[in-house]
């Protein structure tokens, strides 16, 4: 067991503490005005080229969806729910949606009032969609409540950003009583999204995970005596830092200068903490679990990589039964998603838990028999896996910017190109077609004519989470 008061001080003296893992790139400074202005107009010009193609093939795929309904009539299930699905602006949320659908339920999407336009509510999946006030105002919970009472919903089903996660948390106390939630409760959710709790309640059920310190102050990643540690460490922030998380800088550096400068460059403070976490190098993989009372329903484990944006699964059975034991020992209910490092003589480490859904539930793809492992009080025989027939999942528009970033290496290109080859894009679907022209017609240009207006600038354009990601954004 870690405790804080077991850190060595440097030779150099300095006070003890805990300490924190992770830790992330210096944020670039913020563009200029003319330099926005040009980012978002060539983005919106680059959209805009390819709408005519884009619009052919949905239009094609919603006419052969046309002529298929009408040979084929759905037949509806007997056993329906109400399922409310949040996180609406996000391709796992779309992923759930159609899975619920498919097996012949009732979808209601959410998202927050921000982001409106999302593309998802076109689907055939989704019967209805709501805009409700962000996480953090009081009003969240209320508006659930109002939706699950006025939409007769049976199941809710968080798709949560990191931000609200323990929101959600908290809102489904008062939900409770109306239907089930199926989200980490209130007491767990803290434990979990915390680096450094979760790597404590890991070392207590006896599994493996890096030594990781709890850190409030630069002066004691200063004070750390890392002459005595056999592997680099790495700073984390236990807030989500979509920028910053990124930044795998060993330390320490090759100066105590240099360490100095770097460690004093991060917003750590009291209010802020992070982890200073050994850093284990290895393959890292990322993991999709749904769980009932420390049940494993629906998993699957992925390589993984810095910038998420493709999903091929693996097989790992010491990372399956790590989730196993984990899960079981803790009760989980709801879903979350392991990191792990598979060091090189085979050991496994989980590095970090987000108690939500993982975007490598696109994988699932076709497979109605999630709904009934989201949804059934009774056990199963066995968790839902990806099917072997199931091709790995990309999102378009990152390949192909990959692609054209790398036109000056043919290999790396081509690479690209295999993957949309041999992959399945995630939004596109012969029989759900129009999330996919909304997304990338709508949604986005809506969010760069916005950011057109505020001049905020942004650092890239996530399809997959369908947002823009900006310095200090959500």
């Amino acid at each position: 067991m870690i405790n804080p008061t077991d850190l060595r001080t440097a030779p150099n003296g300095a006070n003890r503490a805990d300490l924190s893992s992770k830790h992330s790139p210096k944020p670039s400074p913020k563009p200029s005005k003319v330099k926005i202005i040009v980012q978002n107009v060539l983005a919106l010009a680059a959209l805009l080229l390819v709408l005519p193609l884009n619009g052919a093939v949905v239009f094609a795929a919603l006419l052969a969806g046309i002529l298929s309904k009408a040979r084929s009539p759905k037949t509806p299930n007997g056993d329906a729910k109400t399922v409310l699905i949040s996180g609406g602006k996000m391709t796992k949320a779309l992923q759930l949606a159609r899975l619920f659908h498919a097996a012949g339920h009732r979808v209601i999407l959410i998202e927050a009032h921000k982001y409106w336009l999302v593309g998802h509510r076109f689907s055939n999946a989704v019967s209805r969609f709501y805009t409700v006030p962000e996480p953090t105002s009081s009003a969240y919970g209320q508006a659930l409540q109002a939706i699950v009472m006025a939409e007769g919903v049976d199941v809710y089903v968080p798709v949560c950003s990191p931000a609200s996660s323990y929101f959600d948390a908290q809102a489904s106390r008062m939900l409770s009583s109306h239907c089930e939630v199926m989200h980490v409760g209130p007491g767990q959710i803290a434990q979990l999204d915390d680096k450094y709790q979760f790597a404590q309640a890991a070392e207590r059920l006896g599994l493996s995970v890096p030594k990781t310190y709890k850190i409030t102050h630069p002066q004691q990643v200063l004070a750390f005596d890392f002459s005595q540690e056999k592997r680099p460490y790495i700073l984390k922030s236990i807030a989500y830092d979509a920028i910053r998380r990124l930044d795998l800088t060993r330390l320490p550096c090759p100066t105590p200068a240099a360490t100095a400068a770097f460690v004093r460059s991060l917003p750590i403070s009291e209010q802020n903490p992070w982890i200073l976490q050994e850093f284990i190098a290895g393959k890292e993989y990322c993991t999709h679990s749904t769980l009932r009372q420390g049940e494993l329903r629906v998993y699957c484990c992925c390589e993984s990589s810095a910038f998420q944006v493709n999903y091929a699964p693996v097989t790992k059975p010491k990372i399956e039964a790590w989730v196993r034991q984990f899960a079981a020992g803790l009760q989980l209910t709801g879903q979350a998603s392991f990191d792990f490092i598979e060091s090189p003589d085979g050991e496994v480490y989980a590095i970090e838990c987000n108690p939500r859904t993982h975007s490598a539930i696109t994988l699932f793809y076709r497979q109605p028999q999630v709904a009934n492992a989201y949804l059934s009080d009774q056990p199963l025989a066995s968790p839902v896996y990806p099917r072997s027939q199931n091709r790995p999942t990309y999102w378009l528009y990152h390949e192909v910017w990959r692609r054209v970033t790398h036109l000056s290496r043919p290999r790396i290109a081509l690479k690209h190109l295999n993957t949309i080859w041999q992959g399945k894009e995630a939004i596109f679907d012969w029989r759900d077609p129009l999330p996919f022209l909304m997304v990338h017609h709508w949604q986005i240009p809506l969010l760069l004519l916005r950011d057109l207006r505020q001049l905020r600038g942004w650092i890239r354009i996530d399809f997959n989470i369908g947002k823009l990601v900006q310095l200090g954004g959500d």
